[in-house]
Order: C-alpha cells, then structure tokens, then sequence
C-alpha cells in the first residue's frame, strides 16, 4: 500500500472552492451509477474493487456500476474538472481529511448508510462533517514506532505495552542511550518526507502533549491550542530532538534506515510493516505510540467513499456501498493492500490484522490511540499551515514567534471565509 497524501489535493479544493455551490449533473444512462476511484496503477486494489462490483451487479438488475480508474496523479485534475462542470460522478473516493471541504462546498450529500452500519466501523474511518456522515471507508492506516526486540534488550531499555507506553522521560532516555551507544542518528521521525505526512504524523504528538491544530469546540480559531503553552513545549522537544542529533531530514523517505539497522527506532506506518516483518522477522517490535503527557495519540482517517450532490441514482449509489461494506470485501481490502480493516469482524479474518497474525498490534492502536484530523473545510490551509511552520522549527526559528504566525496565517483564512459554517 502506498501512503496516500492529502497535499495533492489541496489544488482541487482551491478549485473547487471558485465554483458555483449547485448540484452537480452526474451523466450516465437510466441505472448506470458512475464511479470514480484513483486506484489506477494499484492492480490489488483494483482486483477488490471489480470483485464488488460484479457482484453488486450481478446480485440485481435495477442499476449497473460501471467504473472509471485514474492514476493518482490525474484524479485531482479530472475532480475539479467535473466539479466546475457540475458533472461529477455518483461515487467518488476521496481522502477522509478533505470531505469536510467538499461537503461545505456543496459537492457531496448525506452519505445515508444505515446506522447499524455505520456503528459497526472504525471511528477514523467514518467521515463526518457538523454532525453528519458524508463519508465511509473500507480501512485505515496506523502509526508505531518500530524497533528491534534485541536492540532493546542489549541497551536494557524497557519494552513498552499498549496497556504502558513510553512516557516522554523514558523515550528521551532511550534515545540518548541508543545514541551513546553506537548508533550515530538512533531515531528516524520521517522528516525528509513532506505535504501531509507533517500532520498526520506529528500533530498527534501535539495532541498527546495537550495543544492541536485548532480549537475542535468551535473551529474558529488555532489561537491558544497551536501557540499555547502546550504546543511550545511540544515544539521544543521536536526542535531539540534534530539538534541533539537524535533525528535528521536527510531521508530516504521510507523505512529503509530501520531496515538495514542505521536507526534503531523507526516512527513510521503500517504500510512499511510488511517488508520491515519480512527483512526483520520475530526480531520485530510494533511499538505504541510515545505519551508526551496527555496520553497516546495517532493519525487516523484515510480514503473513504462518498456520493456526489447530484447523484440522479443516489439511492442505487447507496445500495452498491451498503452491499460493498461487506466483512469479507474488507479482509480483501486487508490483505492487498496492508491495511486495518475498518470492522473488527473483517480485522478477525484477516492474515496480517487477526488476533494471532503478526501486524495485530496496528489493529489495537488504531481503536485505541487514533484521532481523526479536525473535520473541518478550512483543514487543507491548517495542515500546510502546520508544516511550514514545523518545518521552520525544525530548522531552529524560534518556537513562539514561529506558532505565532501559524496561529494568525490558519485564523486569517478561517475569518476569511466567515468561519466555514461554524
């Protein structure tokens, strides 16, 4: 599985924030359901998608999904494309941090499942914007640090449990003696890797630290939750930890320092977890997440499906969702393409995620540990905001003044959209 970046998308919303806010006109003949997906170039991905919708359309005879495939890097284009023209199709996926904008920007309806279903899922993988659900998705992705059991044992630093992850003291300590100890970078944070890999990944640091992107009680302001006292003690660790030597940006993006043993702690995702198991074997330890104080915290919410406004057949629409939310299309999903499935059911039946299987421990930090990103339309500004001014930090600006101007940079454009509905 690929780790999929909202950063692309930002273009689409600019985009699609210039459009008229109307129904969209979803072409297709009387019964066809179109349906969109970026999945082309993903052929295990593909595979699960035309499974289900074979037998969607072979189960009735009232609608027929026929589907279209895009590379990644055409989707965007062909979104805004058909947005500006009011002819999106039906069904569109889309990464469960943008729906926010695409529904505030009328492009999207009530996704309409039914609750039963809905309970069923993970939370990160439900898709909801003032309340309501837009979106839904087959799985999630989920954070750990990764280590080797050996390596752990030979420097005498504990082990950490679900149940009693590493405070910050501890992770500190165990840093510093990995460093003394031979290892010349002991951490690899991700740093060299860019867009939204810097919130998903390091604001729930922030968050388990006490601060976050945005105030979620009313999602008018950063001020006090991104610059407060909080977020400035986070942000020196982060700043002191590069200056200590304890993490670089010098990259390869990806878990091939962890793999060839040049870092002894890797903070990365289960979609490296299967070469890391198959390089690293038992050795392997996936870790939780550390507690900076407000306990643990991880990304959740990945790509997810939703219906267009304009959907003339949005009742077939939610007929091929609800069929296609099946356990075993889930467990399909899974095992492709290493990734959690969204109902404990499918996780159970899985060969990465059951409750013996090796990747397991990524299915209980996802329901225990992962925070959705703000559900906000404005979240695409917040999450580039972030960024620059993590990366500023990184860098060695000063803290305060750095978050500072993040703060007025993310309620500027919040003030200038009159507050996005909130």
């Amino acid at each position: 599985m690929k780790r999929k970046s909202l950063s692309v998308m930002v273009a689409v919303l600019l985009a699609l924030g210039g459009c008229a806010r109307a129904s969209q006109e979803s072409s297709g003949a009387p019964g066809e359901i179109t349906m969109w997906t970026h999945s082309a170039g993903n052929p295990g991905e593909l595979a699960v998608y035309q499974r289900i919708i074979a037998d969607f359309n072979a189960s009735q005879t009232q609608y027929k999904i026929v589907e279209q495939n895009f590379p990644q890097g055409t989707y965007n284009d062909a979104v805004t494309a058909a947005a500006a023209s009011r002819k999106l199709p039906c069904l569109l996926d889309m990464d469960g941090p943008v729906m926010p904008n695409w529904a505030w920007a009328g492009y999207l309806q009530p996704l309409g499942l039914p609750d039963d279903l809905i309970k069923t899922l993970l939370p990160t993988t439900v898709g909801r914007y003032k309340d309501t659900v837009y979106s839904a998705g087959y799985w999630d992705a989920a954070l750990s640090i990764f280590a080797r059991k050996s390596v752990l044992d030979k420097n005498q630093i504990r082990i950490p449990a679900i149940e009693k992850p590493w405070t910050l003291d501890e992770f500190d300590a165990a840093v510093a003696k990995l460093k003394a100890n031979g290892y010349a970078t002991p951490l690899d944070l991700g740093a060299a890797d860019k867009g939204e890999w810097w919130s998903y990944a390091y604001s729930p640091m922030l968050q388990s630290s006490g601060g976050d992107l945005i105030d979620r009680a009313t999602m008018k302001s950063a001020e006090g939750v991104l610059n407060g006292p909080d977020a400035v003690k986070f942000f020196t660790w982060f700043q002191q930890a590069f200056k200590n030597g304890w993490a670089d940006n010098a990259g390869p993006v990806g878990n091939q320092r962890f793999i060839d043993n040049k870092v002894a702690l890797s903070y990365t995702g289960v979609w490296n977890a299967k070469d890391a198991l198959e390089s690293v074997g038992d050795d392997l330890l996936i870790l939780p997440p550390v507690d900076f104080g407000k306990g643990p915290k991880i990304g959740g919410g990945s790509w997810q499906w939703g219906i267009s406004a304009g959907c003339p057949n949005a009742d077939g629409a939610r007929a091929y969702l609800k069929f296609s939310f099946q356990d075993k299309y889930l467990t399909a999903f899974a095992d492709s393409q290493v990734v959690i499935p969204s109902t404990t059911a499918a996780a159970a039946a899985s060969k990465y995620f059951g409750d013996t299987a090796p990747l397991h421990p990524f299915a209980v930090l996802s329901q225990k540990f992962a925070l959705a990103r703000p559900a906000t339309p404005g979240y695409p500004v917040i999450s580039s905001t972030f960024e620059k001014a993590a990366k500023d930090i990184m860098s060695g600006a000063d803290v305060k003044p750095a978050l500072d101007t993040a703060v007025r940079a993310i309620d500027t454009d919040i003030k200038s959209q009159n507050g996005y509905g909130f």
